[in-house]
């Protein structure tokens, strides 16, 4: 693959991070206004409890699985047929899933009300002492509320897909913003009416309508670009008399679809079990949770999502080659910018989550419940963002079964290490779980990448893994011992430390790439140069 092409992979993925960066800026936003809000207790766990739910079937059903595989397939289709047999083909498809849709909210709402019922008649409660929290009594309400979200941005994410194929990859982007921006601006009213804590469950329907609002324009959003890029389904009996994509897409998704409900459900697993652990395991692993994601979603799932519409070219022609190089100048960025995100989580989990979270409702306990979780999924971070990018080597080739049995073999490991460590380290157990079957997971994956022939050059991908980690840890370690300093000196009334975080982050950031500068690394040439040639 020519250099060219490589650095049109990051101009492309630049763009998609620029709109993912955004929305994770805002997500970070929204922990603020939650934790201050909400708080770290049981109204915080009902809430993210209830919202799990919805977005369970959105990873699975839109961003997931099936959005994946019709990358491939409306690629194929494209090239074999033409447009218009992707607009029959695609008028199926949504048909069908807004049909699926459709009746999985009404079952999922059903069965909420109907257990909400059952934990109301005599003796059930005695029973299952778990069912009479107020956690899981709030978080039952509010389910049959935000199911219909599930409906709206599943077919989000799969015209996303779609649109994908036409790399178009900035503008679907831009549209999660409007679910942060609805749920910050109810978060913000709620703050400046003072609402009373024991008002709060009453108030978390409120910002279930607003989850539903912002995914209605949002799919209506991307409908429109939809029609825009002359992708619209083409509604007609012809396009209905014939069903065969729906056989095409079935032996794609299948095998994706059951690793991702596996995946799901061990997450769902995962914030059961920290139930049980008390009402501040919930809000811990979920703050942290959506802070380790902006450094997975500014870059991973962003390269993620280019690399898959580029490979599936790839492997269309056959070109093992080309596949292998992307992957390999992906892994060797991913390395370069996730392993010092990770770094800096662990050593200044405190002040981040200090400056995000404490105030309002959330309290120093709240803050103290979050230790190990941040230290654990900080580390984690590396991981998790490898894998972002190995997946699209196996998809766009339309294998799906070796993903699928490596995904049920580490979600196995994440549920027994879950119920072994989740005792002695609590939530901290839990989130060291999932790094350690994410760890297993991408070791599974490069093991068969390399037994397919795939030249993974070993050596110079631990080089660029070790040097990161060093350059990291030679910049992080000192402003470890410095920050106490910087927040004396640059700590004000109305920002806290703020100002002496920035420093510490810049300080940070500039170190780190005057290392890679000074010892004449590769890497980053590639990156600014791609950032001198983005237009």
């Amino acid at each position: 693959m020519t250099e060219k092409s490589r650095l049109g992979i990051l101009k492309s993925s630049f763009g998609v991070s620029i709109a993912t960066l955004l929305s994770r800026v805002l997500g970070l936003v929204r922990v603020m206004c939650e934790a201050r809000v909400l708080g770290g207790g049981s109204v915080a766990s009902a809430w993210f409890l209830a919202f799990a739910i919805p977005n369970l079937f959105r990873r699975l059903l839109g961003e997931g699985a099936l959005g994946t595989a019709l990358i491939p397939l409306v690629t194929q289709t494209e090239n074999d047929a033409g447009p218009e047999k992707v607009r029959r083909d695609l008028a199926v498809i949504f048909s069908v899933l807004s049909g699926v849709l459709a009746l999985i909210v009404v079952l999922v709402a059903g069965g909420a009300i109907g257990l909400r019922n059952l934990s109301e008649l005599p003796g059930v409660a005695e029973r299952f002492p778990i069912l009479g929290t107020e956690r899981i009594q709030l978080a039952l309400h509010l389910l049959p509320l935000l199911m219909p979200y599930a409906f709206f941005i599943c077919l989000v994410g799969v015209v996303g897909a779609v649109l994908n194929t036409r790399r178009v990859f900035v503008l679907p982007a831009l549209g999660a913003l409007l679910l942060n921006l609805f749920l910050i601006g109810g978060l913000v009213v709620a703050r400046l009416l003072a609402v009373p804590e024991e008002e709060l469950p009453q108030f978390l329907s409120a910002l279930a309508v607003l989850v539903l609002l912002s995914g209605a324009i949002q799919l209506g959003f991307v409908l429109v670009l939809l029609w825009r890029y002359g992708r619209f389904p083409l509604l007609g009996r012809k396009s209905f008399a014939d069903w065969s994509v729906l056989r095409q897409l079935c032996k794609l998704v299948l095998p994706g679809m059951i690793g991702g409900a596996a995946l799901q459900i061990s997450f769902l697993v995962d914030r059961t079990l920290a139930i049980w652990l008390g009402p501040q395991a919930v809000p811990a692993l979920t703050n942290v949770d959506r802070i380790v994601d902006l450094p997975i979603g500014i870059f991973a799932i962003s390269l993620g999502s280019v690399l898959m519409a580029g490979m599936a070219r790839a492997a269309a022609r056959g070109d093992q080659e080309e596949l292998c190089g992307d992957l390999l100048f992906s892994l060797r960025h991913v390395y370069f910018l996730c392993i010092p995100m990770g770094v800096g989580v662990v050593l200044f989990w405190e002040p981040l989550i200090r400056m995000l979270c404490l105030g309002g409702n959330y309290t120093e306990s709240d803050l103290l419940a979050t230790r190990m979780v941040a230290i654990f999924y900080g580390a984690g971070i590396p991981s998790f963002c490898v894998l972002k990018v190995v997946l699209p080597v196996f998809y766009a080739r339309k294998i799906m079964t070796i993903p699928l049995y490596s995904s049920l073999l580490s979600i196995a490991a994440n549920i027994v290490l879950n119920l072994i460590l989740m005792w002695p380290l609590k939530q901290g157990g839990i989130a060291l779980a999932t790094v350690l079957s994410s760890m297993l997971n991408n070791a599974i994956l490069l093991t068969c990448l390399h037994r397919e022939g795939f030249a993974l050059q070993g050596r110079r991908m631990f080089g660029a893994f070790l040097r990161a980690l060093l350059f990291s840890l030679a910049v992080g370690v000192p402003l470890f011992f410095a920050y106490p300093l910087l927040r004396e000196y640059l700590s004000f009334r109305f920002v806290g430390e703020f100002p002496a975080f920035c420093v510490l982050a810049l300080c940070f950031c500039g170190g780190y790439f005057g290392l890679h500068l000074l010892f004449r690394t590769e890497e980053p040439r590639e990156f600014f140069g791609m950032l001198r040639h983005r237009s």
